[in-house]
């Protein structure tokens, strides 16, 4: 008997399927080159520009105190004038530039979230640079990321492409993002893979572009702003085997802190998403108040967290200093998000991540002195351990916390590290935060 290769099937599911296939998108290559090109050129510019902004505020805060009450105005209205023209500026313009901005890419490639890039992309860029810039434990990821998504339909928009190239155009912008913000273009890739893969429609064009536009935004990046990691550290070995069972443990661990990470930042949303405007602008003042004050005083506090990892990798900090520093940069990244401004949290919970694991990598070598031989290498698996417990996207944290770092030896137990936290954080009924943060936006 004849075997038919239609019966049973659907034929014409099987015709499209070869009809994708032969499709041939070299013009979806070359806007993604293009998408790249700008996103990386928008993303070098908002790196330099937050350093100079960045380094103008640290010689406010070093300069308080030096000169009668008159020294500690002016950083009291360079942060408090910060975020609240950022809270001004998202409602009044563009209230979908508020935070990260992911959970907007991901409804927008659902086709049920606008994209209105000709508002979002300067109301993100300016907006960022202000509440960046205040020191609030914000990251710049966030808003690269949602830039280069809008620069992709920008693109689409500009040379009136049909709607089939919304969305690996949009998702190749939100690649070349984050491959803006840590020079990272594999994790750029894989964040879109795996991150979005319910919208991402995978073919082989689709990630075609997606890799062309990160790694072109990565190199302009690389050209523009510098090629160095984004965290220059020791470059570890890899573990002995028989002390993999620690990074199980710190990943059970991290999967708690990811719980009441995921918890505590709805919450607080609900919270101030429910008072007044003018509630709002009082919240800004007090958490103005509140950074400069932390800031003054311990500068590696407050931030998206790049001076605290530097300070805890150089063992600059005690332990109970590293319990200190982990829990008011907890409840201070929660209140920096919840307030409403543009900002991501990536950089936020790489640092918590860094802290947590050299709290941890201490109390291990205080026990177990001869399985590791330096508390880094549980640093280095805390970034990617925390992401993974938050995003539940443990590829991501993996490729993440490696391309940051060059600790390329330390992929065994970064798998172990990840898989861990994602696991154990969706058994207790932990949501990855952008579809929580997604549904919230639907409502």
């Amino acid at each position: 008997m004849k075997l038919s290769l239609t019966k049973g099937n659907k034929p014409w599911k099987r015709d499209q399927r070869f009809a994708d296939a032969d499709k041939k998108n070299l013009k979806l290559i070359f806007y993604a080159f293009l998408v790249g090109i700008i996103a990386g050129v928008i993303g070098s510019f908002f790196r330099i520009v937050l350093v100079y902004i960045e380094g103008f505020r640290d010689t406010l805060f070093n300069n308080a105190g030096h000169d009668g009450w008159i020294s500690w105005l002016w950083p009291l209205l360079f942060v408090i004038i910060g975020i609240i023209v950022s809270i001004i500026i998202v409602n009044k313009f563009a209230p979908e530039a508020a935070g990260s901005g992911v959970q907007e890419i991901e409804g927008a490639l659902d086709d049920i979230r606008p994209m209105r890039w000709k508002r979002v992309i300067p109301v993100k860029f300016f907006a960022s640079l202000f509440s960046l810039g205040s020191g609030l434990l914000l990251g710049r990821e966030g808003p690269t990321i949602q830039i280069g998504a809008n620069v992709g339909k920008m693109i689409k928009d500009i040379f009136k492409q049909s709607e089939d190239k919304t969305n690996p155009l949009i998702s190749s912008g939100a690649a070349a993002g984050l491959a803006c913000a840590f020079n990272a273009p594999f994790a750029g890739i894989i964040f879109v893979i795996e991150e979005m893969h319910s919208q991402f429609k995978y073919n082989f064009y689709s990630i075609a572009a997606i890799m062309v536009a990160s790694g072109t935004a990565d190199l302009v990046v690389r050209l523009i702003v510098g090629p160095h990691p984004s965290i220059e550290m020791t470059i570890f070995q890899s573990p002995p085997i028989y002390a993999l069972w620690m990074f199980a443990i710190l990943g059970g661990l991290f999967s708690f802190i990811g719980y009441a990470f995921n918890k505590l930042l709805v919450v607080t949303l609900d919270i101030f998403k429910n008072i007044s405007k003018m509630a709002i602008l009082l919240v800004g003042i007090i958490g103005g108040i509140i950074i400069v004050i932390i800031g003054v005083y311990f500068p590696e506090v407050i931030g998206g967290g790049y001076h605290t990892i530097y300070k805890a990798l150089g063992h600059s900090f005690t332990i109970y200093t590293l319990v200190l520093v982990l829990c008011v940069r907890f409840v201070l990244t929660i209140l920096s998000y919840g307030i409403g401004v543009p900002g991501g949290i990536f950089a936020p919970m790489v640092a918590l991540g860094v802290i947590f694991g050299m709290l941890y990598g201490n109390v291990m070598d205080n026990y177990f002195p001869e399985l590791i031989p330096h508390a880094g290498v549980f640093a280095v698996a805390g970034m990617a351990g925390m992401f993974a417990a938050v995003v539940r996207a443990p590829i991501t944290g993996l490729v993440l916390a490696i391309e940051m770092t060059s600790n390329y030896e330390l992929i065994l137990p970064l798998i172990i590290t990840t898989v861990t936290a994602s696991v154990v954080t969706a058994q207790l009924g932990n949501e990855p935060i952008y579809t929580t943060l997604l549904r919230r936006s639907l409502k």
